[in-house]
């Protein structure tokens, strides 16, 4: 008999090697598309303007993210894109652990979303010194804050982790 303390899932058949593949494939699909939709904005569709409306509550936009999400933390600091870089990685890498006890195929692959989301952004600040956004969507005058595909996987990234906690938590209950 398990003691109260312990919380072991249910096994889905696969170890965590399986696992840790699941989310490093995920994780580097994602640096992939992030870079590449990143890379196909700048240099093809934003080359000669700066602003595309597509439809009535969206638009292509150019944005260089000095901060993280939001714009929080921006400076002009020649240390900022360092120091989000160095804290988006320690993230990752407490993820990355994480992963390597992940149990389950959905937990594997929301940690491995957000580790890709990460890295895809840590590496525009590498290169650029910020991030760049791209997608505006706005209604009624209120914009929502620019953003790119690293931050969407980063999100729904995150809302995984929650769907997987309360999956959990319900087998748990049982």
């Amino acid at each position: 008999m398990r003691s109260a303390g312990s919380r072991k899932r249910p096994s889905n058949g696969r170890g965590p090697a399986v696992m840790l593949k699941i989310g490093l494939v995920a994780s580097a699909i994602i640096v992939v598309l992030d870079q590449v939709t990143k890379w196909l904005i700048r240099e093809t569709v934003l080359e000669t303007i700066r602003r595309i409306e597509v439809t009535g509550f969206f638009n292509i936009v150019e944005v260089w993210n000095r901060g993280v999400s939001f714009g929080l933390l921006a400076s002009d600091s020649a240390w900022t894109p360092h120091l989000l870089s160095a804290l988006a990685l320690a993230i990752a890498t407490v993820l990355l652990f994480w992963l390597r006890k992940a149990d389950n195929q959905l937990l594997a692959l929301a940690l491995g979303i957000v580790i890709g989301g990460a890295v895809g952004n840590v590496i525009d600040r590498l290169i650029w010194g910020h991030v760049f956004d791209f997608l505006d969507f706005h209604i009624a005058g209120y914009h929502w804050p620019a953003f790119n595909f690293a931050d969407s996987a980063i999100s729904v990234g995150v809302v995984l982790i929650l769907v997987d906690g309360f999956i959990a938590k319900r087998r748990e209950q049982r």
